[in-house]
């Protein structure tokens, strides 16, 4: 994610810096403040990292946007876009008071800040602005949560790089390897597909009950339920995410509990993918799936949220899940994976990533979703 080679066009940027401005302008607020990783990566196409010192992309709704950083990593800018940007940049030293120079670029008002600026940061800035701040990512969620066509088709093509991956699990789970083996080849197969391996769940018999197990020294034997979840970072560092239910020897030697919970399990996710659409909640998804497994007895097995958005990040909004209230738009991208997992027996999960349409949700998935 580093030479110009990951980097959109540097018209994506310049529009989405303008974009970002014109939100700020239309919601009455004096600008935005965001720190390092996603979001300024959205922005500029830079993934700096500066540690505890602050680095801010300050844009307000009039004038020239300004990236302060501290001179001991300024030179990594040349990274990114930002040097065909119209965007000052601004260097700051030890001793500087970067804060007051962040807020000096913005007139009074509310100010939207973004989601990585620290505690301390966040508290410096209130202190300074004497404004009321709001949480860019949701009060700015045209520009974070709604991906514009670039964004998707990188998000596609992160998708078609992990189906691939998906499709050689099936010849890596055999009776006598450890899951540890597995993970071995599984993390290289990512590798070329991907230019970073973001995290590998090879979760077999009873490991798969939880579902964020990663993978042990336990012995692959037939029958086995495995719960493979998958995902890397690609391009100018868009993410993929993929979870397949697998059976050591094939669906024939699953456990009959198992056969049949599975069918409970592709019933979840096809009610979730029927009821995402524009105009409803985000927790009326969750509970699409959510009601069709409890109505067959393993309500209390499915122990978290619906599905999570991606794109910059592996886990972003919009977040499907109880309690969230947000209406869901065309253009945000987020997770289908319900499950199901039985302590000290088994687990399963079924994960697509979608995109809402206009009407619907198209899923950039294409892996097959039988048990295998």
């Amino acid at each position: 994610m580093g030479d110009m080679t990951d980097l959109f066009p540097t018209d994506v940027y310049a529009t989405r810096l303008a974009r970002a401005a014109e939100l700020c302008r239309e919601q009455g607020l004096a600008g935005l403040v965001i720190g390092t990783g996603p979001e300024l990566a959205y922005l500029t196409g830079s993934w700096l990292s500066s540690h505890e010192r602050l680095t801010a992309l300050v844009v307000p709704v009039e004038g020239r946007p300004v990236l302060l950083a501290p001179e001991t990593d300024i030179g990594d800018l040349a990274l990114s876009a930002l040097p065909h940007l119209d965007v000052l940049i601004s260097g700051w030293v030890d001793g500087d008071d970067a804060h007051a120079r962040a807020v000096a670029v913005l007139d009074d008002g509310p100010v939207a800040l973004g989601s990585s600026l620290t505690t301390l940061h966040v508290l410096r800035l209130q202190e300074l602005l004497d404004a009321p701040t709001l949480p860019a990512a949701t009060t700015l969620k045209e520009l974070f949560m709604r991906k514009d066509e670039a964004e998707i088709e990188q998000l596609a093509l992160a998708a078609a790089a992990i189906d691939r991956v998906q499709e050689r699990v099936p010849s890596l789970l055999r009776e006598g390897r450890t899951e540890n083996q597995v993970a071995a080849d599984l993390q290289a197969l990512i590798l070329k597909e991907h230019d970073v391996v973001d995290f590998v769940i090879v979760g077999s018999g009873p490991n798969g009950a939880n579902p964020h197990h990663s993978h042990s020294a336990r012995v692959l034997e037939t029958g086995d339920v495995v719960v493979v979840d998958v995902g890397g970072t690609r391009g100018p560092g868009y993410h993929s995410d993929s979870t397949r239910t697998y059976v050591v020897g094939g669906a024939g030697e699953a456990p009959a509990d198992a056969a049949a919970a599975y069918g409970v399990l592709q019933a979840a996710h096809a009610a979730a993918m029927r009821q995402a659409r524009p105009g409803v909640t985000a927790e009326s998804v969750d509970r699409a799936a959510r009601e069709v497994i409890a109505e067959a007895g393993y309500g209390e097995y499915f122990i978290h949220r619906t599905g999570h958005g991606i794109g910059l990040s592996t886990h972003e909004e919009p977040y499907i899940m109880a309690g969230n209230d947000l209406v869901l738009e065309p253009g945000m991208c987020f997770s289908i994976e319900p499950g199901i997992y039985l302590p000290g027996q088994w687990g399963m999960r079924l994960e697509d990533i979608v995109v809402v349409s206009a009407d619907g949700v198209e899923s950039l998935s294409h892996q097959q979703r039988e048990l295998r």
